[in-house]
This record gives C-alpha cells, sequence and structure tokens, in this order.
C-alpha cells in the first residue's frame, strides 16, 4: 500500500507570518531544529510547512486543531549530504505505525515564489 501527499506554498505567505508572529510562529509550526537548520530562509522554512501539510494529507489525518497531528510532530531533518527525510513524533508516528508505514520518502523544491514538497510511504 502506499501513501502519498503533495503540497504547494507560497513563500510570502510565510514570510509574512514570521515577520508578524516571530518566534511564536515559528516554534508553533517548526522544531527547535528545523529553526536551527533554515536560520530564517523563508523558501527553506516554506517547504519544510510544505512537508508537514503533505505529511498530513500522507496520514490521512491533516494537521492542527482535531487531527492529534499537531506541527511539531513533523519534523524535516537532513542527512550529512543535506537529503531530507521526514522524523515523525507523538501522533504523527502512532499513526504512521498504525499504517503500517515502513518507508517514507520525502522530496522538498523551491523557488523565490513557491515551495513544493511530496511525501510517498510504503506500508506492508
Amino acid at each position: 500500500m502506499l501513501y502519498t501527499g503533495i503540497d504547494l506554498i507560497e513563500v510570502s505567505r510565510i514570510a509574512r507570518s514570521a515577520e508578524k508572529w516571530g518566534e511564536k510562529f515559528a516554534s508553533y509550526i517548526f522544531t527547535p531544529g528545523e529553526i536551527e537548520y533554515c536560520k530564517g530562509r523563508p523558501a527553506e522554512l516554506a517547504a519544510r510547512y510544505a512537508a508537514k501539510e503533505a505529511a498530513g494529507k500522507a496520514l490521512g489525518t491533516g494537521i492542527g486543531w482535531g487531527a492529534k497531528v499537531w506541527w511539531v510532530d513533523v519534523e524535516v531533518i537532513s542527512d550529512r549530504h543535506g537529503r531530507p527525510a521526514l522524523k515523525l513524533h507523538r501522533g504523527a508516528a502512532a499513526r504512521a505505525e498504525k499504517l503500517g508505514w515502513q518507508e517514507v520518502s520525502l522530496s522538498l523544491s523551491h523557488t523565490r515564489e513557491h515551495a513544493i514538497a511530496m511525501v510517498v510511504a510504503q506500508a506492508a
């Protein structure tokens, strides 16, 4: 069984939210590791936001109120070569386990205007 999710977002939307709400916005949506990795680069943050949305779609829950999966339950990490991967916590990890996810692939891309992410998970 394959589970997929994709999301596209405007970089300016994330930049405006970060400017308006500052640390409150960043810590609500992103993990400390994601904040450190992106160092305020809006396109990088937008790609991670899109990854979280795509993961919520693949999990079949969405993210936020009523979903039992929160923004920081889905974390984008990178290996030493910069290849992105998902690290699932709490509600997201529980849902992935329930679905039998064994492998998860994440792809990110962005321009100055848009960021996109796709998640594909394979279950037994």
